[in-house]
């Protein structure tokens, strides 16, 4: 087998291992998630598994890392393609839909990056970090969305774009819970609700 073949198959085995890794962390979280687990998700043995990332830590970071290009792929690059303003915003809210409610094999347990918040919200360290990182990015991307709403004037008369994205983080994460949590068929109708009565629509 010539060396790039090799790379290219070493390549595909991560990449199977972190997609995996990103849909079993999603429903049983990151902290708990189990080498051993995994493994036996991806037909590896443990010590096969865990041999490209030295540890469990440097695995949970690349998990962590391959969430976030997925969902770039799934709500981020969509609704970057969508006019500035209101448009944007209710981009962000489809793609926040796809993200959370129509991808069972990528993310069956919802929105990763809460989970693990809550599993890492009062810890240190670099999951922690990581995690408050990504976290931050999608925070400042809804605030520079509804700040870009504000100023082509598509938001109600002396709406506060910081704290319009403040509520638009709060009733995505409310989505996460009722969907996968709830098991709520409204929750969908609910979210468009919510974001069309904070954009005035």
């Amino acid at each position: 087998m010539s060396p790039r073949n090799t790379m290219t198959g070493a390549a595909a085995a991560r990449r199977h291992i972190l997609d995996r890794g990103v849909a079993v962390a999603s429903v049983e979280g990151l902290r708990a998630m189990s080498i051993a687990r995994l493994a036996d998700e991806v037909g590896m043995s443990k010590a096969g598994l865990i041999g490209p990332f030295k540890s469990k830590e440097t695995l949970q970071l690349s998990i962590l890392q391959r969430a976030a290009e997925l969902i770039t792929e799934i709500m981020l690059e969509p609704a970057s393609a969508a006019a500035p303003g209101r448009a944007r915003l209710r981009a962000l809210t489809e793609g926040w839909i796809r993200y959370i409610a129509a991808e069972p094999e990528r993310f069956p347990g919802g929105c990763l990056f809460t989970t693990a918040t809550f599993e890492y919200d009062a810890l240190d360290g670099p999951v922690h970090d990581a995690i408050l990182n990504g976290m931050t990015l999608w925070r400042t991307y809804l605030a520079d969305a509804t700040r870009e709403a504000a100023e082509l004037g598509e938001l109600p008369e002396g709406a506060d774009p910081g704290q319009l994205a403040f509520e638009l983080m709060g009733l995505f994460t409310g989505f996460n819970m009722a969907v996968h949590l709830f098991r709520d068929g409204d929750a969908e109708e609910r979210l468009w609700r919510g974001v069309e009565r904070l954009l005035g629509v």
